[in-house]
C-alpha cells in the first residue's frame, strides 16, 4: 500500500517498479494499492510526512514497512515477503 498525503500524490515511481515486480513473480502474489491518510483514520501516523511510505501486507498482517523513494529496497523488502 502506498500511503500518501493529498498534497504530495501517491509515488508514481513505485507504480512502474510494482508492474514489473508483478509481471514477473505473477498477478495472483502481488496487488498494489494507494491510500491517503487524511482520509483513513488507522492511517494518522503517517500524516505530516513528507516522505512515501509502502506499507506491505501478508495474510492481512502488517509485516513491512518501506519509508522513502528507495527503489531497490523497496524491490528486495517485496521480494523478500513474496
Amino acid at each position: 500500500v502506498d500511503v500518501f498525503q493529498a498534497w504530495c500524490g501517491p509515488c508514481k515511481a513505485a507504480v512502474d517498479l510494482f508492474r514489473t515486480i508483478r509481471n514477473e513473480v505473477g498477478g495472483d502474489l502481488l496487488h498494489f494499492a494507494v491510500a491517503e491518510v487524511d482520509s483513513i483514520d488507522a492511517l494518522e501516523k503517517y500524516r505530516g510526512k513528507s516522505e512515501p511510505v509502502f506499507l506491505l501486507y501478508a495474510g492481512g498482517k502488517l509485516v513491512a514497512v518501506v519509508r522513502g523513494a528507495n527503489a531497490p529496497l523497496l524491490q528486495k523488502t517485496i521480494l523478500e515477503q513474496l
